[in-house]
């Protein structure tokens, strides 16, 4: 479960963002800026951000506020998974990113699994959908539903892209260091657990 202070602060953050997108009065306004200030006083005495960039990235957006959507897809090849090493950390993950405005997620899945890794995929089925704050993620300012998508091979090869480094398949008992903020080991081991037991159903947090 993530801390007290960030779920706090993204629900004040959020309250203060709906608030901006509908209030009419004057006073209203203040008071939901005055909110919004204090979510960001929140984020910056809590992390090594500074407020600037809090501002900008965390409260900045316009309109109702919902979750952002992280979509991961998963491809098994001989009892192994695809991993690709993040530029940004030097860490493994499974291909992936934000959903994109006017791409359906099976879409997203598919397009980030061949700028990341160079492979050619169709995507097979849903097998999870799960709240990150329920998960052993490292503390963030959103609010984010991650997406796992199995996909299958039809074309291409092992090749880096704009934000990896390496590609490659690992067994499940000799999995790398992982991109904490992008999956940790137990979600990867429930990946496998779907490949040995295709039968299971989707998870839904």
């Amino acid at each position: 479960m993530e801390a007290k202070w960030l779920t706090w602060a993204k629900e004040i953050q959020a309250i203060a963002q709906t608030g901006l997108t509908y209030a009419k009065d004057v006073y209203d306004i203040e008071r939901y800026e005055a909110l919004r200030n204090l979510s960001v006083d929140m984020m910056e005495n809590h992390t090594f951000e500074s407020r600037e960039r809090i501002a900008l990235s965390f409260a900045s957006d316009e309109g109702y506020c919902t979750p952002k959507v992280d979509i991961r897809g998963v491809v098994f090849q001989d009892g192994k998974i695809l991993l690709v090493r993040e530029k940004l950390d030097g860490c493994w993950a499974l291909p992936g990113g934000w959903g994109d405005i006017g791409l359906s997620p099976k879409e997203v899945a598919v397009k980030e699994i061949a700028e990341e890794s160079g492979f050619q995929t169709e995507a097979v089925r849903l097998l999870a959908v799960l709240d990150k704050k329920f998960h052993n993620h490292p503390p963030e300012p959103y609010h984010v539903y991650k997406m796992f998508i199995q996909c299958r091979i039809t074309g291409g090869e092992a090749m880096d892209g704009l934000e990896t480094s390496e590609v490659a398949f690992f067994a499940e008992d000799e999995l790398p260091e992982l991109s904490q903020e992008r999956n940790t080991e137990a979600q990867i081991r429930t990946m496998f657990n779907f490949l040995k037991n295709p039968e299971n159903p989707v998870i839904l947090d």
